[in-house]
């Protein structure tokens, strides 16, 4: 099937003159933790990301900005000058960075169920992002959850395809909309595909997949094997990536999950013949972290395995010394053909030609946590506030006493989840804000 078509006379200019460690470079994402400016600059790196936990020390603007800002120069300074595209889990608000505007999770939006608020939300992240340099957010995730127990089902619009695929499209729109010049950011529908029809417990967990073992049993309520039928697949978890798609998502992430036994880092049927061919999504995928790996036990068979499904850039994100080495022996047996290669580069190359990916228009650090961003939050979190049964407890009519119960109440940290600052979040000041318990005590315990 072919599946790509020739990008800008730019690009395919570029193409020509590339080496093959160029191109490599360009697949290859690497954690900030793992490499720095001058690994960047020989390796032709094409992407660098922070992961739930990979923040700079101390976490503060100035900082992310300096560090991001070293990298993307230092692949500036190559002699093809490609811009790096940085990524970070910026799934609701630019949450990585202490002080940022956090808004609510997606099933808080889905709750209110207007395009409108989530497309302020994504414009107002965007401009947050891109004040630190950052042009890429693994976000929306558009799973349409269907199991309550599943570990992500908070990053989850909700269980309703069409819901899903309206405000996962909204956030897209808001995240290329960010406002003055040309510049806009990424945004990266995930995970592809039925990563919210997973079955309870069907982690096939293999033995050498031993880099989580501190996480324990937390792997039973995430990744897992969707056993449904394809006209499943396709009405309910297919449907909110054609609306993605047509909105202007440019990156598209693999899901850790499998459907019906098949992982999908390695399923060529859904990631090149339907996304690629027929949907004719014409950005590139990108691995989740190492799910290259889960493949299979022999690394090099999982690398190739995974380029010729469709895998365009590998988020490695480690070790990208042994990936080059295994891209390039594989490229040299012909175990992956040079067509795979220049498609998956001309791929990357057409989405940072969109994105504008130059750092030449950067808004102000006072744009992080804006005045204006924390109050579109507190509006999109007082609506997604759902009261399930009101036995004529509200409105609260003072004065009386008010019964506050739950650590969580008075914890900002557990009020704002997962992806937090941390990956899974905090307990306490993880970040500015104000508490519920705080909020009831200056409204109804004024002066």
């Amino acid at each position: 099937m072919h599946t790509h078509s020739s990008a800008s006379p730019a690009i395919e200019q570029q193409l020509r003159e590339m080496t093959l460690a160029e191109k490599l470079g360009q697949m290859t994402q690497v954690s900030c933790d793992s490499i720095d400016p001058a690994g960047v600059a020989r390796y032709r790196i094409g992407s660098v990301l922070s992961g739930g936990n990979d923040n700079p020390s101390p976490n503060t603007p100035q900082r992310w900005r300096d560090m991001v800002g070293a990298l993307s120069d230092a692949a500036s300074s190559t002699p093809m000058g490609i811009p790096l595209i940085y990524g970070i889990d910026a799934v609701h608000g630019h949450s990585n960075v202490r002080g940022a505007t956090v808004f609510p999770h997606n099933i808080g939006l889905g709750a209110i169920g207007d395009p409108g608020v989530v497309e302020a939300i994504g414009r107002a992240t965007a401009r947050e992002m891109r004040a630190t340099g950052i042009h890429w957010t693994f976000a929306p995730t558009i799973a349409v959850a269907q199991d309550i127990r599943w570990g992500r089902t908070y990053e989850s619009y909700g269980r309703d395809p069409s819901l899903v695929g309206s405000l996962g499209a909204a956030l897209v729109r808001g995240l290329a909309s960010s406002g003055e010049g040309s510049e806009r950011v990424l945004a990266c529908a995930k995970h592809f595909v039925g990563d919210g029809a997973t079955q309870w417990d069907t982690v096939d967990r293999k033995p050498w997949m031993t880099w989580w073992d501190g996480w324990g049993d937390s792997w039973r309520i995430d990744q897992g094997d969707a056993r449904i039928s394809e006209r499943e697949l396709r009405s309910i978890h297919l449907a909110p990536y054609i609306d993605a798609i047509a909105a202007g998502a440019m990156s598209v992430m693999a899901s850790y999950s499998s459907w019906n036994g098949d992982k999908l880092h390695g399923h060529r049927e859904l990631l090149t013949d339907v996304l690629k061919g027929e949907l004719g999504f014409r950005g590139f995928v990108v691995s989740d972290w190492m799910g290259v790996d889960q493949l299979g036990a022999d690394y090099r068979e999982s690398v190739v395995c995974a380029i010729n499904a469709g895998v365009d850039m590998v988020m490695v994100p480690l070790d990208y010394h042994r990936f080059l080495e295994v891209m390039r022996s594989a490229v040299a047996d012909g175990d992956i053909p040079m067509m795979r290669i220049d498609d998956a580069v001309r791929r990357i190359l057409r989405a940072k030609e969109w994105v504008g990916a130059t750092g030449t228009e950067q808004p102000g650090l006072d744009t992080i946590g804006h005045a204006d961003h924390r109050r579109l939050a507190a509006r999109a979190a007082r609506r997604s506030a759902v009261l399930l049964k009101n036995e004529r407890g509200l409105p609260l009519t003072g004065p009386g006493p008010i019964a506050v119960a739950g650590t969580a109440a008075n914890d900002i940290g557990l009020q704002c989840g997962g992806w937090t600052v941390g990956w899974q979040g905090a307990e306490g000041p993880t970040t500015p804000g104000t508490t519920m318990l705080d909020a009831l005590r200056q409204t109804y315990l004024p002066g």
